[in-house]
């Protein structure tokens, strides 16, 4: 019996800290949003096509993001969302930072 109450605990430890991660990531993703909701970011997402926009609003989400992470979230091919992301890099909407072998993406800063 003591057995069975000592696994029951793990595995329920094992879930509050998994939801407690997720809580964490939920926290972040709702501070993005609300930047992007604020932040002068907004006002520009609203001028671009809408193909761009949702690639730059997803990008702007994540704050910092690779092409394969905003295509994870917009359901579209990792090599489109890598061409919106250097359109965007052009435009001078965002700028890229290579890591190793990945690149990512992130909002370019106001000066």
């Amino acid at each position: 019996m003591f057995y069975s109450i000592t696994v029951s605990y793990e595995n329920l430890s094992k879930r509050v800290e998994a939801i407690e991660r997720d809580l964490e990531q939920v926290k972040k993703d709702l501070q993005n949003i609300k930047e992007l909701l604020t932040g002068p970011s907004f006002y520009t997402a609203l001028n671009l096509p809408d193909h761009l926009r949702k690639t730059y609003s997803i990008a702007v989400m994540l704050g910092e993001a690779a092409a394969d992470d905003v295509s994870l979230r917009t359901k579209r091919a990792r090599a489109v969302e890598s061409a919106y992301l250097n359109q965007l890099v052009i435009m001078g909407y965002l700028e890229k930072n290579k890591k190793g072998r990945k690149t990512y993406f992130k909002r370019k800063e106001q000066l």
